[in-house]
């Protein structure tokens, strides 16, 4: 039993991220670690272990039964040493009212400049960080501790779950939506999605390896990507494509016939669906909760 003291965190990683990437090259890039570091750890908790983790006849990291059996227990320890570390953090912290948030660019601008302000007037000696993000961006900076609590849509994969947590915040409707000028304008509706997919879809990502993966109600191949939301707007407004976008951005476009929306036929949209992303273990300060209370309060 004593060999189980010598089991590090470090080797748990190595383990979960060999099982997560399918390599041990793979798992070696995911944690920045030479790949002889990351087998020297495996074999280090096989010794501790007294079992083999990994099929040693085949090329891929194929998990023997134990190694099944073990991988649950190895990714609990990590997410309750993730929560020690960031409850750890926010007792050394929890002197100044501080609010770093990372936003996701589709949340309702209006609405989240009126909970800044509000913020503000309710603490008005703490200290706002506030950043704007895409898709995956905003969990990345939890992850890193340049942010407290993120706001992410819903279907955007999660970045890290063992580390992060995600807790549903708020919906916005979604509308499709292209210039009177653009072919589909004309196009009797509702409108099948073969027929979205002749023309260019325009589509926000936020640049990172793998985006396309992310990307939700695209039609076909012909996109053009962008990385902000008001850029999308202008190329829709001058008649250059079509595509998704929440009604409150555009609610006065599609009022002054700037846009006209389409009705898509067979293919249901469901509406976009903001959660927090927090550190696993973080407690959100009085601060922060306020916030998060505001945030979720969308009209």
């Amino acid at each position: 039993m004593a060999m189980l003291d010598n089991v590090t965190i470090n080797q748990l990683r190595a383990f979960v991220a060999v099982c997560d990437q399918g390599s041990f090259s793979g798992a070696a890039r995911s944690l920045r670690r030479a790949q002889s570091a990351v087998s020297h750890a495996i074999k280090a908790l096989e010794g501790a272990f007294d079992v083999e983790l990994f099929e040693r006849n085949t090329r891929k990291a194929q998990l023997t039964a134990a190694g099944r059996s073990l991988l649950p227990d190895a990714r609990a320890v990590i997410s309750r040493t993730e929560e020690m570390k960031n409850r750890a953090s926010s007792i050394a912290t929890a002197g100044v009212p501080q609010v770093s948030v990372a936003i996701d660019a589709y949340f309702p601008r209006a609405h989240l400049i009126g909970c800044l302000r509000t913020l503000q007037e309710e603490f008005p000696t703490a200290a706002i960080d506030l950043r704007i993000t895409t898709m995956q961006g905003g969990e990345h900076l939890v992850l890193e501790r340049v942010c407290a609590l993120a706001v992410t849509i819903a279907n955007v994969p999660e970045v890290n779950p063992d580390a992060v947590e995600r807790r549903w915040l708020c919906e916005a409707e979604m509308v499709t939506a292209c210039a009177p000028s653009h072919p589909l304008a004309s196009t009797p509706n509702p409108i099948p999605m073969d027929e979205f997919g002749r023309h260019v879809q325009i589509v926000v990502t936020d640049n990172q390896p793998g985006a396309e993966k992310t990307q939700q109600g695209v039609a076909g191949k012909r996109q053009w990507l962008v990385n902000d939301l008001g850029a999308k707007r202008d190329l829709l407004k001058a008649g250059l494509g079509w595509g998704h976008l929440p009604r409150h951005l555009v609610g006065e476009d599609l009022a002054n016939g700037q846009l006209v929306e389409l009705e898509r036929r067979a293919w249901h949209l469901g509406p976009l669906t903001f959660m927090t992303s927090q550190r696993r273990g973080h407690d959100l300060s009085p601060c922060e909760s306020r916030l998060v209370e505001l945030l979720g309060e969308v009209t």
